[in-house]
């Protein structure tokens, strides 16, 4: 990998993003709306707002991020353009890793906007650091970025992308805690959800929610959603196909 590549590239997915309001608009705008929706939803009820606000602060961006970032590297195969950069001296490792730092400085600003909207615009309740809060949710944007670039290896066509969202996102999102405590569930469920990523994003978020000062619990599973980020990015590098086909 060369640093100077990974750069170039990163440049010119950010340049190409600039001229894509569309794609930017739901990338940073969406996780906040939201947001605001699920506020006053519970209008009545603040309470529940501040019991389940902290884990969506988390599982928004890291959605809207897998959608934007797989459907974004598909459409770099499928134009050609993929085939191009690598008939030149530019690594698969080059290429994800150039993605993936253009796609988290768009998460960095979404995850910015999102905290600051759900603490100081909503009054999400939290007892720890926002500082925190804001990690937690940079963290899992990032996941959906590296598993958005893992799975469109797999996708032939922008529809295809779109339909492994309900089997890459949505089991994650039933068994994560979010509707009840994995605890409770039937035993293989709580087994498969103790190996998804999302379930310790939730998991630290509660952690954050609940405590001022990180704890144990909230350092393991901070550390488990970035290695699992890190993880999907070195595998998207392994799959990375020039074309498809």
């Amino acid at each position: 990998m060369s640093t100077a590549r990974t750069l170039a590239t990163a440049a010119r997915v950010l340049r190409q993003l600039r001229h894509d309001p569309r794609s930017i608009a739901l990338m940073l705008l969406v996780p906040c709306v939201m947001l605001f929706l699920l506020r006053y939803v519970f209008d009545a009820d603040p309470a529940t707002f501040d019991g389940i606000g902290a884990s969506l602060l988390g599982i928004f961006p890291l959605i809207t991020m897998f959608l934007v970032t797989s459907i974004a590297t598909l459409r770099e195969r499928t134009s050609g353009t993929l085939e191009r950069l690598l008939a030149m001296p530019l690594g698969k490792g080059d290429l994800i890793a150039g993605y993936a730092l253009a796609f988290g400085l768009v998460a960095t600003v979404q995850s910015v906007l999102a905290t600051a909207l759900a603490l100081w615009g909503l009054g999400l309740d939290v007892v720890g650091s926002p500082w925190l809060l804001l990690l937690v949710a940079l963290l899992d944007a990032l996941l959906g970025t590296a598993l958005g670039l893992f799975v469109s290896a797999f996708a032939s066509s922008e529809f295809q992308a779109v339909q492994f969202m309900p089997a890459v996102i949505f089991p994650q999102l039933l068994l994560c805690g979010l509707f009840a405590p994995r605890d409770t569930m039937q035993p293989v469920l709580e087994a498969v959800s103790n190996v998804l990523p999302m379930s310790y994003a939730v998991d630290a978020m509660n952690e954050v929610r609940a405590y001022a000062d990180p704890t144990g619990d909230f350092v393991r599973d901070a550390l488990v959603v970035g290695g699992c980020a890190l993880l999907v990015l070195v595998l998207g590098a392994a799959t990375l196909r020039r074309r498809t086909a």
